[in-house]
């Protein structure tokens, strides 16, 4: 059963957050406003120190005294591929090494200033190196679900490693959005209207095809990727775009697993101080991560 403050984070952000984002649309400036001044206080206990990993800038998030093989992840931020950063997401990173992960978040360009495939290859190189270092996880949320998703189709194509096991949080993985939820949660979303998205496909696109794998990963051969765990919201516009992808990727032998959380908004797992709905998330997330540290490596 939802917590009655998944109830009242949900009303927050769909009359305080969706209304500013339907206005904002097309106004890249306006939009990062928005997520900038929705951030959350940081996690306690946590040191957040930049870095950089495979010349990729950004934000390590560790808890002191963690063991030095202590499972890693890399963790790649959302925004809509146009706005937030390392620090906005400081209370997933931060959750995630409260509960003994040691976390990389890289600072990876932005779109409409540097578009498709810029992300994708800040991403990629960060990867690189941080596999190099020793088996890994990786997440992400929303367009950093869609990054991770497209990383790994990548990875594989290209003989890089493959993360032990991948969570994502509510990820975009179809740039044509035609999954049903798109129209049936259109007036249920407490964030989306998912008329205004189509700005954030056109500003990372940038005229690419978004039938590509690597901008759309629910389009690729999803045959060998390692263990998947998606969470997603149960009236987010983007909800089909886990369940699908889990669908095939359960189709192509992987093992997939989706839930769908009741009531919460997009990327509830921000909200870990308030919400209990985000701490279980993230929890799940962590210990399913921790669980798969030391299975074998996956073979792209």
């Amino acid at each position: 059963m939802p917590s009655l403050r998944a109830h009242v984070f949900d009303w927050i952000i769909r009359w305080q957050v969706k209304p500013k984002l339907a206005r904002a649309a097309g106004d890249v400036a306006a939009v990062r406003r928005i997520f900038d001044q929705a951030s959350f206080p940081d996690p306690p206990g946590i040191v957040f120190r930049e870095g950089s990993v495979g010349g990729i800038p950004g934000e390590w998030a560790e808890r002191p005294g963690l063991a030095p093989g202590a499972p890693r992840l890399l963790y790649l931020h959302g925004g809509g591929f146009v706005a937030c950063s390392p620090r906005t997401h400081r209370p997933v990173t931060g959750g995630f090494a409260m509960r003994g992960l040691r976390v990389f978040c890289p600072d990876y360009r932005l779109a409409p200033e540097h578009p498709f495939p810029a992300a994708l290859d800040d991403a990629a190189a960060a990867w690189s190196a941080f596999a190099a270092a020793g088996p890994a996880g990786l997440a992400g949320d929303s367009a950093g679900g869609n990054l991770s998703l497209a990383l790994m189709l990548r990875a594989r194509r290209d003989g890089l490693p493959l993360p032990r096991a991948a969570v994502l949080f509510s990820p975009s993985t179809d740039m044509a959005g035609e999954g049903e939820s798109m129209r049936t949660n259109a007036g249920r979303d407490a964030m989306f209207d998912p008329a205004k998205l189509q700005a954030l496909v056109d500003a990372y696109l940038a005229g690419h095809d978004p039938a590509d794998p690597l901008a759309s990963p629910l389009r690729g051969d999803l045959a060998g990727l390692p263990p998947l765990l998606f969470h997603v919201g149960a009236r987010e516009v983007l909800r089909d775009d886990s369940v699908r992808f889990a669908e095939k990727a359960k189709a192509a032998g992987v093992s997939a697993t989706v839930t769908v959380w009741p009531v919460v908004p997009h990327v509830w797992q921000l909200a870990q101080t308030f919400l209990p709905e985000a701490r279980r998330s993230v929890s799940e997330a962590a210990a399913f991560l921790k669980r798969h540290a030391t299975a074998p490596e996956a073979v792209p």
